[in-house]
């Protein structure tokens, strides 16, 4: 370092942080919503300050030299606590505007959310609200979400998490399809009916066969890691999808399959940061989500 005393500025650390977290300048300068020659300028000024190279060019990819990996994990710290002031500042807001961001399943997303939020645009107009639609477990510790609804329980410390709801999910195909192929009468029948997977026909075939499903992969013939895909699917006709009840019951055309099946209940999750859930418009949407999904309305 050519000056021990010499303040860091943190642009310059953020854009070392995302250079190395993405692997590239473009994808690092997309992240941080600024052009590529000014990223690059950016890390340059920090290797300059540390009269440090911490990058080197293999391909179209960076690659952190020694020193750069060395200090990767003090700049992550850096990058942790900055996102922590964040947390805490945004917490302490007691204004009822600005942007929230909620994320859940695209389904979930598409068909639940949308009610919930006509009741908050009435409540509080001047709140605005990017629902991030993504099957993915976003994380709230990164500000990627304020809050975050899913089906699993968040396991991290720093986040509170509220079960709303315990929802239920049976097996549905398009009446067009059961005209077609026959409406099964027993879990055996299935054996010649095609299903539609989300992302991973292994993991399906492993769930359904301890519930007395006797389904193979040969069953599964096309699928998709989107919920909406998968449903369009199965209205189009291509086969069985398993489907949360209170969307397929109110879609026509899709009948329940082997209606005398037990159910599959999954939870419903309502999650957000303890800094957050101090803040008074966080704490709005939040109940009010609670509300609406406890309601299952």
């Amino acid at each position: 370092m050519n000056d021990s005393s010499r303040q860091f500025d943190w642009n310059h650390v953020r854009a070392f942080l995302a250079t190395a977290e993405e692997g590239s300048l473009s994808a690092a300068a997309r992240k941080l919503h600024l052009t590529q020659p000014t990223l690059g300028r950016q890390v340059a000024a920090l290797e300059d300050e540390l009269g440090l190279m911490l990058f080197e060019r293999v391909g179209r990819s960076l690659v952190l030299t020694r020193a750069g990996t060395e200090l990767l994990d003090h700049v992550r710290a850096m990058g942790e606590a900055a996102d922590r002031v964040a947390l805490v500042a945004s917490g302490q807001s007691q204004s009822v505007e600005g942007l929230i961001r909620i994320t859940a399943s695209d389904v979930f997303s598409a068909f639940e959310l949308p009610q919930a939020l006509k009741r908050l645009r009435q409540d509080a107009p001047r709140l605005s609200i990017d629902i991030v639609a993504s099957n993915d477990i976003r994380d709230l510790m990164r500000r990627e979400a304020d809050i975050a609804i899913r089906n699993v329980r968040p396991e991290q410390p720093d986040l509170i998490a509220r079960l709303v709801q315990e929802a239920t999910a049976n097996f549905y195909a398009s009446t067009d399809y059961l005209n077609r192929m026959g409406r099964p009468q027993s879990p055996d029948d299935l054996v010649d009916h095609d299903f539609i997977h989300y992302g991973d026909a292994e993991a399906m075939r492993d769930y359904l066969n301890p519930i007395g499903l006797p389904v193979t992969l040969d069953n599964f013939h096309i699928g998709s890691n989107s919920g909406l895909v998968g449903w369009e699917l199965a209205r189009q006709g291509f086969g069985i999808v398993a489907m949360d009840d209170q969307l397929a019951q109110g879609t026509p055309g899709m009948e329940r399959v082997l209606p005398d099946l037990e159910p599959i209940v999954f939870p419903v999750w309502l999650a957000t940061h303890r800094e957050l859930h101090t803040s008074r418009r966080i704490r709005l949407v939040f109940d009010l989500l609670a509300d609406h999904l406890s309601r299952g309305t």
